[in-house]
């Protein structure tokens, strides 16, 4: 074999080699980003569920609340505004991770574009 078609197999074998690097770190940060996701979504739903549970325990046991005085209906509404306050705080926390998750993966979609050419 001619030493420039040598020369050219080892220049194409590096080129592979570091095409397979540069996937293999892509789906590394994939797998992060699925992962984190995932435990966030879990996270999420684990919260939502504590308050859908307050709210319900509260609700059952409204005579103890005397909701039906004027005082008990306002500690029950600021009790309700601070529920859809934590409920909001849920939202916007998955929010931003959902943002911050979008911008790593295309990122990753521009790497992956790269890689195929």
């Amino acid at each position: 074999m001619p030493e420039s078609s040598v020369a050219a197999a080892r220049e194409r074998q590096s080129a592979l080699s570091g095409q397979h690097g540069a996937a293999a770190d892509a789906d590394r940060i994939l797998t992060q980003v699925l992962v984190s996701a995932h435990a966030s979504a879990r996270e999420s739903v684990r919260r939502l569920d504590a308050i859908a549970e307050q709210i319900d325990r509260a609700t059952q046991h409204q005579a103890d609340l005397a909701i039906d005085t004027p005082l008990g209906a306002r500690e029950f509404q600021r009790f309700l505004a601070a529920k859809q306050r934590e409920i909001v705080e849920v939202v916007a926390d998955a929010r931003e991770l959902d943002r911050s998750h979008k911008a790593v993966l295309e990122n990753l979609r521009a790497q992956y574009g790269n890689d195929a050419g």
